[in-house]
């Protein structure tokens, strides 16, 4: 862990792998009090020098804002992705995550080698202005709809944390936003929200299967990075604290700290499904806040904190969720083979893209609904009545 003092959120990269700018990259930001406006010295412990920001409009406590090490775009988003046919990801293994959107039928593929070191990707997707974003320290991995009552934004990271959570900020007001929430927090858009996109965190072998015809972010980010190498060896040790959380007494007691969830929030109710769990039963039929869910596990997908490499974690899984109506029909499922699940009305078979692949429902497609699959300090620290499902007995 002391290893990680130095590189939090920096992407523990050397000096040949990242560019900073003067002053920046000490871990010790400047005291608010030398650049803070007026009547926020006592609360900012940040510089403000280089903002724009209006930090006199913020919804959060100022003073949980502090530095992740590297200063305003110290680790730089990626903001014209190239992308490549599927056929050129040789240099990806098998059971390496990736985060898959798609839109229209249209999917790419955001492999968390990738993102580990960026953490922010700006695209347009069939049309759509997006944004997928990851924070190795919470394993949050989000899309977002980055188009807001008409305008287009795009997001940078501002190096700073809140509950060890990356803030990131847009360019065109330069607002802060929570990742893990996308809410904006401080500046002119405090208090907006980002609609939250559906997408999955699967493994490469799982994205080429389902989506054939995809695309690939491609390592081609105008950045010298260790692109498959992974800043945070053993991070993801279920039992230990987050790094960099300001405030301890905020991690809930009720899971280990970093135990992988797969997590959703429906109508003010939020529900934590845990990996190890899921990893038994494989299928989880639930309703949350009126919603009939149901939850699919499949096997196969490696943690990308947890070695030296991306690709060398443990195997811990994907976990998908989905709406379980289908033309006004609400069906249960139960598991079949290969990460697949079937319903009990038809028994027809549906796939972890939500397809059903033969039987009477064959050619239907289940809603993919908007989930996280993150640490579970990093969840429950912003909704605290979430509820954690368990299995009956």
């Amino acid at each position: 862990m002391a290893a990680l003092a130095l590189t939090a959120c920096s992407g523990g990269a050397g000096p040949a792998e990242r560019s900073l700018a003067p002053g920046e990259g000490s871990g010790t930001p400047p005291a608010a009090s030398a650049a803070g406006p007026s009547g926020l010295d006592a609360e900012l412990r940040v510089t403000t020098a280089g903002w724009s920001t209006d930090f006199a409009r913020h919804e959060v406590n100022l003073s949980e804002i502090i530095s992740g090490g590297p200063g305003k775009d110290g680790i730089p988003a990626i903001d014209a992705p190239v992308f490549e046919s599927l056929s050129n990801g040789g240099w990806l293994e098998d059971q390496e995550p990736v985060i898959s959107v798609g839109i229209d039928d249209q999917w790419r593929a955001y492999p968390i080698s990738i993102l580990v070191w960026h953490e922010i990707v700006n695209d347009t997707l069939a049309g759509r202005p997006i944004t997928v974003t990851f924070c190795p320290l919470c394993h949050t991995a989000i899309a977002f709809n980055r188009e807001l009552d008409g305008r287009v934004l795009d997001f940078g990271s501002t190096g700073n944390l809140r509950h060890s959570d990356l803030v990131m900020y847009d360019r065109q007001t330069e607002s802060w936003w929570q990742q893990a929430t996308g809410r904006a927090i401080v500046g002119e858009l405090t208090g907006t929200q980002l609609e939250f996109l559906p997408s999955q965190l699967v493994s490469w072998e799982q994205f080429r299967t389902l989506h054939p015809d995809g695309e690939l972010l491609s390592r081609d980010t105008g950045h010298i990075r260790s692109y498959g190498r992974n800043p945070y060896p053993g991070y993801d040790r279920t039992d230990s604290n987050p790094f960099l959380l300001a405030d301890e007494t905020l991690i809930d007691g009720r899971l280990d700290p970093k135990v992988r969830v797969v997590a959703i929030a429906l109508n003010d109710e939020a529900v934590a499904y845990p990996l190890p769990d899921l990893a038994e039963v494989r299928v989880v039929n639930d309703d949350v806040g009126s919603t009939p869910i149901v939850v699919l596990w499949a096997p196969g997908t490696a943690s990308g904190l947890g070695a030296e490499t991306v690709a060398g974690g443990d195997l811990l899984g994907a976990a998908t969720i989905f709406d379980r109506r289908v033309e006004s029909r609400e069906l249960t499922f139960e598991p079949s083979e290969d990460g697949q699940m079937r319903d009990r009305e038809t028994g027809s078979t549906w796939g972890f893209d939500g397809l059903a692949v033969d039987g009477e429902l064959a050619g239907l497609r289940l809603t993919l609904l908007p989930a996280d699959s993150p640490f579970w300090f990093a969840w429950v620290i912003f909704r605290a009545d979430t509820r954690i499902w368990q299995p009956a007995g």
